[in-house]
């Protein structure tokens, strides 16, 4: 039984960060109607804030904090210098951004020596609860995501500003037409989403290590969580990741890891073919 639990334990883990990667990519995807192919590097920024905020002596915890804000505001120069200028170019807008994620990777890889590099978590060892030992850095994982979630669907569904996100997820011609400001929606949209993945990028380098292509699985997996979720709505995505993190994490477990991964992808089109609006879909795009 402690086994299965501990399992139990470190697919939430992976599955927590996949939902915090996917939140923002889907919410991007579905509003401005552009994959963004740097989102996986925005994970990696985020990552890398941590592992500097370590070289310089300062604690983790403040590179894991400062790391979701300077990742954002990385996100927001992006959108206001580049992105917004090809939404009504969906191709060339993900272009633009796979162009961006590969100048930020070898940005990374440059400032990083292309060698791997570790971090310690800021909490170490673990919990006994009920004679199992919960990793401690691991639930702190869970928790977060948890809070993230419950956050942003208070801020989706008891505020104005949520009233106005949800309005241009849903319709976003129609909120154009309505007198919304669209462009300052999406801005700040793509920062919030960017702010997000450097979150992720922030709680998972603990266990992954610093390496320049720590996001590219992620963002690889996080397109796929978005298609099988669904666009045009907020839970569509969470969903989406929540179970690409649970066949990504748990088959590794049962089949060899090269299996498990084209595993993922079978099960995850196949979803697709059959249900081609995704989990959760209102319509959007």
């Amino acid at each position: 039984m402690g086994p299965a639990l501990n399992l139990a334990f470190d697919l939430l883990a992976f599955t927590s960060i996949m939902v915090l990667v996917v939140m923002g990519l889907g919410v991007i995807a579905s509003m401005m109607g552009v994959f963004n192919f740097a989102h996986g590097e925005f994970l990696l920024l985020g990552a890398y804030t941590v592992w500097r905020a370590q070289e310089a002596g300062l604690p983790v915890w403040l590179g894991i904090v400062a790391a979701p804000f300077a990742v954002a505001l990385v996100g927001l120069v992006i959108e206001q210098a580049i992105v917004r200028r090809f939404y009504a170019a969906p191709i060339v807008g993900m272009l633009g951004t796979y162009a961006i994620g590969l100048v930020l990777r070898e940005l990374i890889r440059g400032l990083t020596g292309g060698q791997f590099h570790s971090v310690q978590e800021p909490i170490s060892g673990s919990f006994a609860i009920g004679g199992l030992s919960i990793p401690a850095w691991r639930l702190v994982i869970i928790v977060v995501m948890l809070a993230v979630v419950g956050s942003c669907w208070f801020l989706l569904a008891r505020t104005t500003l949520g009233l106005q996100v949800r309005a241009a997820l849903e319709n976003p011609a129609l909120a154009r037409a309505s007198g919304m400001s669209t462009r300052r929606l999406y801005a700040m949209t793509f920062a919030f989403g960017a702010g997000l993945a450097g979150l992720a990028g922030a709680l998972v380098v603990p266990l992954f290590s610093l390496f320049a292509d720590l996001g590219l699985r992620f963002l690889v997996q996080g397109f796929l969580s978005v298609m099988l979720g669904g666009l045009g709505s907020f839970e569509g995505p969470v969903a989406g990741g929540a179970v690409v993190g649970l066949l990504s994490a748990g088959l590794p477990w049962a089949v060899p890891p090269v299996l498990a991964d084209v595993l993922v992808f079978v099960i995850a089109l196949v979803a697709i073919k059959l249900r081609p609006q995704g989990i959760i879909n209102r319509g959007g795009r």
